[in-house]
């Protein structure tokens, strides 16, 4: 009998395409909706990496150019229009609240330090916005991914016992499909939420040091043009 329980088992297909078109609709999908979100998430976790660096690279080459010495006039006259990078979009913004505040005889509007502050803290905020466009996702992911395999799993199991009852047998080669497709669905889960969650604290942290640059570099510039104020 063991002999025979055996033979049966090992005639079973459980590869994992198998084991999906085996499944019920529920569990396949279950399963879809875990795939779909890791390929997802490895997109998200590629262009973030991609958009990150870049956004370092242009940052440094910025910087060398503000503190090369040349004019802040003439570095503004030169990237007005088309600023690559988030920091000259900062800086072009800060300028730009300068001009505005300059009145036809040449003095300054009262309150203009202040005001170039909160246009730089807005453009700040958007560009931090937009490094963090995607990060929800990967903590979404992260949280529920788990919870849906689990779902999958119990429903899996549900039908594996019903399975049980209808052949009123629960030998191994009765059983053992219906818990591995169950189990299938728990590791899809787990597939998609470690690395979103171990990419969404990894990303989160880039996103928070090239924010605090621009906080920085706002910090400073705003210093630079309280100064000419102030002469």
């Amino acid at each position: 009998m063991e002999t025979e329980v055996i033979s049966a088992v090992e005639t079973i297909d459980f590869s994992l395409i198998a084991l999906f078109w085996r499944a019920t609709i529920v569990v396949k999908i279950v399963m879809v909706v875990l795939i779909l979100a890791s390929f997802w998430s490895w997109s998200i976790i590629f262009q973030k990496f991609i958009n990150f660096r870049i956004a370092n690279l242009y940052t440094n080459r910025f910087e060398a150019s503000f503190w090369s010495g040349d004019p802040l006039d003439e570095l503004y006259e030169k990237i007005k229009d088309k600023p690559r990078g988030s920091a000259e979009r900062i800086f072009v913004a800060g300028m730009t609240e300068w001009g505005r505040s300059q009145r036809s005889d040449g003095a300054m509007i009262p309150g203009a330090p202040s005001r170039m502050e909160r246009t730089m803290d807005v453009a700040i905020v958007r560009e931090v916005t937009k490094l963090n466009s995607g990060l929800t996702f990967l903590a979404t992911v992260g949280s529920i991914a788990p919870f849906i395999g689990l779902f999958g799993t119990v429903w899996g199991i549900k039908n594996a016992f019903e399975q049980i009852a209808i052949s009123q047998s629960t030998n191994l080669a009765v059983v053992a499909p219906g818990i591995a497709e169950a189990l299938v669905a728990t590791a899809l889960g787990l597939l998609a939420a470690i690395p979103a969650v171990i990419f969404y604290n990894k990303l989160s942290a880039d996103s928070d040091k090239i924010g605090a640059r621009y906080d920085s570099f706002a910090g400073e510039f705003s210093t630079i043009l309280s100064r000419q104020l102030e002469n």
